[in-house]
Protein backbone atom coordinates (compact mmCIF):
# COMPACT_ATOMS: atom_id res chain seq x y z
CA UNK A 1 0.00 0.00 0.00
CA UNK A 2 1.09 3.49 -0.57
CA UNK A 3 3.42 4.81 2.58
CA UNK A 4 1.84 8.26 2.73
CA UNK A 5 -1.58 6.48 3.29
CA UNK A 6 0.18 4.03 5.92
CA UNK A 7 2.02 6.81 7.83
CA UNK A 8 -1.58 8.57 7.98
CA UNK A 9 -3.03 5.59 9.25
CA UNK A 10 -0.08 5.10 11.92
CA UNK A 11 -0.70 8.91 12.75
CA UNK A 12 -4.45 8.51 12.74
CA UNK A 13 -4.16 5.62 15.09
CA UNK A 14 -1.92 7.71 17.84
CA UNK A 15 -4.43 10.15 18.01
CA UNK A 16 -7.56 7.76 18.56
CA UNK A 17 -5.41 6.13 21.49
CA UNK A 18 -4.27 9.47 23.11
CA UNK A 19 -4.50 9.22 26.97
CA UNK A 20 -4.25 12.56 29.08
CA UNK A 21 -1.00 10.64 30.61
CA UNK A 22 1.78 11.64 28.04
CA UNK A 23 4.38 13.58 27.24
CA UNK A 24 6.94 14.53 24.84
CA UNK A 25 10.73 13.70 25.39
CA UNK A 26 13.21 14.50 22.66
CA UNK A 27 10.72 13.07 19.94
CA UNK A 28 9.57 10.31 21.43
CA UNK A 29 6.31 10.31 22.33
CA UNK A 30 5.56 8.87 25.90
CA UNK A 31 2.27 7.61 27.06
CA UNK A 32 1.84 6.07 30.97
CA UNK A 33 -1.65 5.44 31.03
CA UNK A 34 -2.63 2.94 33.46
CA UNK A 35 -5.24 1.28 31.05
CA UNK A 36 -5.30 -2.23 29.60
CA UNK A 37 -4.65 -0.37 25.75
CA UNK A 38 -0.54 -0.83 25.40
CA UNK A 39 -0.76 1.75 22.58
CA UNK A 40 -1.61 4.23 25.60
CA UNK A 41 1.54 3.33 27.92
CA UNK A 42 4.35 2.67 25.91
CA UNK A 43 6.91 4.96 24.49
CA UNK A 44 6.14 6.31 20.46
CA UNK A 45 9.66 6.45 18.90
CA UNK A 46 8.47 8.84 15.80
CA UNK A 47 11.20 11.29 16.00
CA UNK A 48 14.72 11.39 15.75
CA UNK A 49 15.78 13.64 18.75
CA UNK A 50 19.15 14.99 19.46
CA UNK A 51 19.90 13.46 22.84
CA UNK A 52 21.87 9.97 23.03
CA UNK A 53 19.82 7.20 23.21
CA UNK A 54 20.42 6.00 25.82
CA UNK A 55 19.95 9.40 27.78
CA UNK A 56 16.14 9.54 25.91
CA UNK A 57 15.42 5.90 26.80
CA UNK A 58 16.29 6.85 30.55
CA UNK A 59 14.21 9.48 31.04
CA UNK A 60 11.61 7.88 29.88
CA UNK A 61 11.79 4.69 31.77
CA UNK A 62 11.92 7.25 35.14
CA UNK A 63 8.47 8.52 33.91
CA UNK A 64 7.23 4.78 33.52
CA UNK A 65 8.55 4.24 36.93
CA UNK A 66 6.96 7.27 38.55
CA UNK A 67 3.59 6.06 37.20
CA UNK A 68 4.36 2.78 38.25
CA UNK A 69 4.18 0.78 34.98
CA UNK A 70 6.72 -1.53 33.46
CA UNK A 71 8.02 -0.18 30.20
CA UNK A 72 7.27 -0.66 26.71
CA UNK A 73 8.51 0.17 23.37
CA UNK A 74 6.17 0.42 20.33
CA UNK A 75 8.47 -0.47 17.43
CA UNK A 76 6.85 0.79 13.84
CA UNK A 77 8.34 0.93 10.34
CA UNK A 78 8.04 4.59 10.91
CA UNK A 79 9.97 4.34 14.36
CA UNK A 80 13.06 6.50 14.88
CA UNK A 81 16.16 6.24 14.93
CA UNK A 82 15.59 3.19 12.45
CA UNK A 83 18.53 0.94 14.44
CA UNK A 84 15.97 1.23 17.87
CA UNK A 85 14.68 -2.25 18.14
CA UNK A 86 18.22 -3.84 17.35
CA UNK A 87 19.71 -1.60 19.87
CA UNK A 88 16.64 -2.24 22.51
CA UNK A 89 17.32 -6.31 21.76
CA UNK A 90 21.08 -5.78 22.40
CA UNK A 91 20.34 -4.39 25.90
CA UNK A 92 18.08 -7.56 26.91
CA UNK A 93 14.71 -5.48 25.96
CA UNK A 94 12.52 -8.88 24.92
CA UNK A 95 9.60 -8.70 21.40
CA UNK A 96 6.38 -8.71 23.12
CA UNK A 97 3.32 -8.75 21.43
CA UNK A 98 3.47 -8.86 17.57
CA UNK A 99 0.54 -7.25 15.90
CA UNK A 100 -0.96 -6.37 12.41
CA UNK A 101 -2.78 -2.96 11.60
CA UNK A 102 -5.04 -4.37 8.93
CA UNK A 103 -6.67 -1.99 5.88
CA UNK A 104 -9.58 -2.11 3.97
CA UNK A 105 -9.01 0.82 1.35
CA UNK A 106 -12.88 0.37 0.24
CA UNK A 107 -15.34 -0.24 2.70
CA UNK A 108 -18.55 -1.99 1.33
CA UNK A 109 -21.54 -0.07 0.41
CA UNK A 110 -24.88 -1.05 0.73
CA UNK A 111 -26.49 -2.19 4.57
CA UNK A 112 -25.21 -3.98 7.11
CA UNK A 113 -25.91 -7.79 8.08
CA UNK A 114 -29.11 -8.28 9.80
CA UNK A 115 -28.63 -8.75 13.33
CA UNK A 116 -29.61 -12.55 14.47
CA UNK A 117 -32.95 -12.45 15.90
CA UNK A 118 -33.47 -11.94 19.45
CA UNK A 119 -30.84 -9.26 19.29
CA UNK A 120 -30.93 -5.48 18.79
CA UNK A 121 -28.31 -2.58 18.78
CA UNK A 122 -27.28 0.00 21.28
CA UNK A 123 -25.72 3.30 21.34
CA UNK A 124 -23.22 3.03 24.19
CA UNK A 125 -21.58 6.52 25.91
CA UNK A 126 -18.19 6.91 27.78
CA UNK A 127 -18.45 5.14 30.71
CA UNK A 128 -20.86 2.65 30.07
CA UNK A 129 -19.00 1.41 26.56
CA UNK A 130 -15.59 1.48 28.62
CA UNK A 131 -17.47 -0.62 31.16
CA UNK A 132 -19.02 -3.17 29.12
CA UNK A 133 -15.85 -3.95 27.10
CA UNK A 134 -13.91 -3.86 30.23
CA UNK A 135 -16.41 -6.47 31.92
CA UNK A 136 -16.59 -8.85 28.43
CA UNK A 137 -12.41 -8.86 28.32
CA UNK A 138 -12.57 -9.33 32.42
CA UNK A 139 -10.83 -5.77 33.12
CA UNK A 140 -9.94 -4.84 36.73
CA UNK A 141 -11.60 -1.66 37.81
CA UNK A 142 -8.78 0.72 37.39
CA UNK A 143 -8.41 -0.41 34.03
CA UNK A 144 -11.89 0.03 32.79
CA UNK A 145 -11.62 3.61 34.50
CA UNK A 146 -8.55 4.78 32.77
CA UNK A 147 -10.21 3.58 29.67
CA UNK A 148 -13.13 6.16 29.98
CA UNK A 149 -10.51 8.39 30.77
CA UNK A 150 -9.29 7.91 27.54
CA UNK A 151 -12.24 8.06 25.61
CA UNK A 152 -13.00 11.38 27.42
CA UNK A 153 -10.11 13.08 26.86
CA UNK A 154 -10.38 11.80 23.05
CA UNK A 155 -9.15 14.38 20.60
CA UNK A 156 -10.70 11.96 17.62
CA UNK A 157 -14.56 11.54 17.39
CA UNK A 158 -15.69 8.07 18.57
CA UNK A 159 -19.14 6.37 19.01
CA UNK A 160 -19.53 2.73 20.79
CA UNK A 161 -22.02 0.09 20.10
CA UNK A 162 -23.34 -3.11 21.48
CA UNK A 163 -25.18 -6.30 20.03
CA UNK A 164 -27.47 -6.80 23.06
CA UNK A 165 -29.99 -9.92 24.12
CA UNK A 166 -33.28 -8.59 23.71
CA UNK A 167 -34.85 -11.07 26.48
CA UNK A 168 -32.53 -9.75 29.52
CA UNK A 169 -30.77 -6.78 27.76
CA UNK A 170 -26.78 -8.43 28.07
CA UNK A 171 -24.39 -7.72 25.75
CA UNK A 172 -23.12 -10.22 23.28
CA UNK A 173 -21.05 -7.97 21.29
CA UNK A 174 -19.57 -4.93 21.18
CA UNK A 175 -17.37 -2.21 19.66
CA UNK A 176 -16.35 0.97 18.57
CA UNK A 177 -15.05 3.83 15.52
CA UNK A 178 -12.96 6.30 15.69
CA UNK A 179 -13.03 8.60 12.60
CA UNK A 180 -10.73 11.15 11.23
CA UNK A 181 -11.32 12.52 8.08
CA UNK A 182 -11.97 9.59 5.59
CA UNK A 183 -10.15 7.38 7.78
CA UNK A 184 -11.73 5.30 10.66
CA UNK A 185 -10.47 2.90 13.26
CA UNK A 186 -12.37 0.05 14.56
CA UNK A 187 -11.45 -1.00 18.50
CA UNK A 188 -12.63 -2.61 21.21
CA UNK A 189 -14.17 -5.32 19.28
CA UNK A 190 -15.05 -7.80 21.31
CA UNK A 191 -17.34 -10.72 21.65
CA UNK A 192 -18.50 -12.67 24.63
CA UNK A 193 -17.08 -15.67 24.72
CA UNK A 194 -20.64 -17.65 25.51
CA UNK A 195 -21.77 -15.75 22.14
CA UNK A 196 -18.63 -16.39 19.62
CA UNK A 197 -19.44 -18.14 15.95
CA UNK A 198 -22.79 -16.66 15.68
CA UNK A 199 -21.77 -14.29 13.09
CA UNK A 200 -21.89 -11.25 15.68
CA UNK A 201 -17.98 -9.87 14.64
CA UNK A 202 -19.19 -9.57 10.99
CA UNK A 203 -22.36 -8.09 12.09
CA UNK A 204 -21.09 -5.58 14.44
CA UNK A 205 -18.05 -4.59 12.07
CA UNK A 206 -20.38 -4.06 9.18
CA UNK A 207 -22.50 -1.54 11.55
CA UNK A 208 -19.41 -0.03 12.44
CA UNK A 209 -18.30 0.38 8.63
CA UNK A 210 -21.61 1.58 7.04
CA UNK A 211 -22.04 3.98 9.85
CA UNK A 212 -18.81 5.66 9.50
CA UNK A 213 -19.35 5.75 5.97
CA UNK A 214 -22.36 7.76 6.36
CA UNK A 215 -19.93 10.14 8.09
CA UNK A 216 -17.55 10.42 5.31
CA UNK A 217 -15.06 7.47 6.31
CA UNK A 218 -13.41 6.02 2.84
CA UNK A 219 -10.90 3.91 4.52
CA UNK A 220 -10.66 1.69 7.53
CA UNK A 221 -7.87 0.39 9.54
CA UNK A 222 -7.48 -2.03 12.67
CA UNK A 223 -4.82 -3.48 14.87
CA UNK A 224 -4.84 -7.40 15.86
CA UNK A 225 -2.93 -9.68 17.13
CA UNK A 226 -0.83 -11.40 14.79
CA UNK A 227 -2.02 -15.17 16.14
CA UNK A 228 -5.26 -14.20 16.48
CA UNK A 229 -6.23 -16.29 13.86
CA UNK A 230 -10.46 -16.43 14.12
CA UNK A 231 -10.53 -12.52 14.02
CA UNK A 232 -8.29 -12.00 11.31
CA UNK A 233 -10.40 -14.33 9.13
CA UNK A 234 -13.31 -12.20 10.19
CA UNK A 235 -11.50 -9.13 8.93
CA UNK A 236 -10.21 -10.42 5.86
CA UNK A 237 -13.74 -11.31 4.86
CA UNK A 238 -14.77 -8.01 5.00
CA UNK A 239 -12.06 -6.81 2.54
CA UNK A 240 -8.91 -5.72 5.42
CA UNK A 241 -5.54 -7.20 4.55
CA UNK A 242 -2.37 -6.66 6.47
CA UNK A 243 -0.61 -2.81 5.84
CA UNK A 244 2.44 -3.45 8.19
CA UNK A 245 3.35 -4.98 11.51
CA UNK A 246 4.68 -3.73 14.57
CA UNK A 247 4.97 -4.92 18.20
CA UNK A 248 6.64 -3.68 21.52
CA UNK A 249 10.28 -4.33 23.11
CA UNK A 250 9.65 -4.83 27.22
CA UNK A 251 12.21 -3.78 29.65
CA UNK A 252 13.89 -6.28 31.30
Amino acid sequence: MDETLLSRIEDAGLNASAPPQQRWIDGWLVRFSPGKAQRARCINAVATGRLPLEERLQLALAVFEGAGLPALVRITPFTQPQGLDAWLAGRGWRLHDDTRVMVCTRIPPGEPARLPAGTHWARLEGESFARTVGQLRGSPEDQQQAHAQRLAASPVPWRGFAIRRTADGSVLACGQYAREGDLVGLYDIHTHPQARGQGLATALCERLLTLSCLQGAAIAYLQVGADNAAARRIYQRLGFADAYAYHYRAAP
